[in-house]
């Protein structure tokens, strides 16, 4: 029998195993497919230290009038999938007004600057260099009021964070990225952000660093956990301990253990095209709602978010994010026959969940990064290592707290 047995292989799960190998401990990781091939491969592959606000819905009365009518593609909707977690929808909606989001991103700012400095020596340890990049990524302000704004966010979170970014005009951004092809206004250089060709790759390599030092990955059934006598059993996998990073899939685990969790199931898709010249960074197109990354698959259009039960097959975001890559590129076919689509799990204070599940010994909770899985996994897994060893945690992301 493990010491600790991990449900879930994505990178929260993996970083987590890590972590308290790190300290010692005999860990085994269950889940029902390869590491990384679920929520974790489905992002724009950004390491974040500058996203040190987690994102608000949107709450002026044009953007939700947008919303409501279906016109923009920031959020698409439809009513089964709202009514399936409206109030979690609403809840997160409250938490987006100022008060409540700046003490959510007081929280936020400590966890997201310590990403790169978290990922750094997992990265050259599992031999990943070759698909990290340093070099941050572009945000396109296509309008002066949008250049106003992101010169705005520039001296804001320099000032308040430590963030390192510079603004661009139109020609210093054409000679950062000469692929692109019309001209825009201006665009801001986030410096301080790193980003990965191949995201599932990386928790791959994660993983295979895991095993290399002793670790045990079995592929079964995670949401088969139960208790037998002091064991916590999953399929064939067996510890003293079980911690739950199962993303998107863990309140319905956590549901049988007394543990009621809201969350907020923000759908994403993304597709890879061919690109024989692509950008050198990511170029987040804000504007038309998608990130453009380039990747070893080919430019990963990345969507935003759609409140639905199931996937579309030709989702509206990702022919709109088409349409806005094929103005700035030159871009060729799709290289998969179907874009991939997943859910990315967002509590409604906005904050991950991680600590001891109340009333359940041995029991433990990581999982709702939302957006931010990918950056987060390696910071937050630290956090809740330190607790399991008899450390305080932190309360702001305590489970206790759904009990309040």
């Amino acid at each position: 029998m493990s010491e600790i047995l991990v449900l879930g292989a994505g990178m929260v799960g993996v970083t987590t195993a890590l972590a308290l190998q790190e300290r010692g401990h005999d860990v085994t990781i269950i889940d029902r497919n390869a590491p990384g091939r679920e929520t974790s491969y489905g992002n724009a592959g950004l390491i974040q230290t500058e996203a040190v606000e987690p994102y608000a819905m949107p709450l002026a009365p044009g953007a939700l009038l947008q919303i409501a009518l279906g016109r923009g593609y920031d959020v698409k909707w439809n009513i089964p999938g709202l009514l399936s977690q409206a109030g979690a929808v609403f809840a997160y909606a409250r938490n987006s007004l100022p008060a409540a989001h700046r003490r959510a991103s007081q929280t936020w700012g400590k966890l997201i600057r310590q990403s790169t400095e978290r990922h750094g020596p997992l990265i050259e340890a599992s031999g990943a260099d070759n698909i990290i990049r340093r070099d941050g990524y572009i945000e396109l302000h296509r309008t002066p009021a949008k250049l106003e704004k992101g010169r705005k966010a520039v001296e804001r979170f320099r000032t308040e964070f430590g963030v390192e970014s510079t603004l661009l005009d139109g020609v210093q951004l054409r000679a950062l990225e000469p692929s692109i092809k019309v001209d825009i206004l201006g665009a801001t250089h986030w410096a301080d952000s790193w980003n990965c060709s191949d995201p599932g790759g990386l928790v791959a390599r994660y993983a295979a660093l895991f095993e290399r030092r002793g670790g045990r990955i079995i592929n079964g059934d995670a949401g088969d956990l139960h208790r037998k006598g002091a064991a916590w059993i999953a399929d064939e996998g067996e510890g003293e301990h079980a911690v739950i990073a199962l993303g998107p899939w863990s309140p319905m685990l956590l549901g049988r253990y007394g543990l009621k969790v809201p969350m907020v199931y923000k759908r994403g898709y993304h597709r890879h095209y061919h690109m024989d010249a692509p950008p050198h960074h990511p170029i987040a197109d804000f504007g038309n709602s998608v990130v453009l990354s380039p990747m070893r698959r080919g430019l990963r259009i990345a969507t935003a978010a759609e409140l639905t039960s199931h996937p579309r097959l030709l989702p509206p975001q990702l022919s709109h994010g088409e349409k806005a890559a094929k103005e700035l590129f030159e871009i060729g076919a799709p290289v998969e026959a179907e874009p991939w689509t997943g859910r990315r799990p967002c509590m409604p204070d906005m904050l991950p969940v991680v600590g001891a599940v109340p009333d359940q010994p041995n029991l433990w909770a990581h999982f709702g990064h939302g957006h931010q899985g990918f950056t987060l996994g390696p910071v937050t897994a630290e956090i809740l290592a330190e607790q399991m060893d008899g450390g305080p945690g932190w309360s702001e992301l305590s489970p206790d707290r759904l009990h309040r």
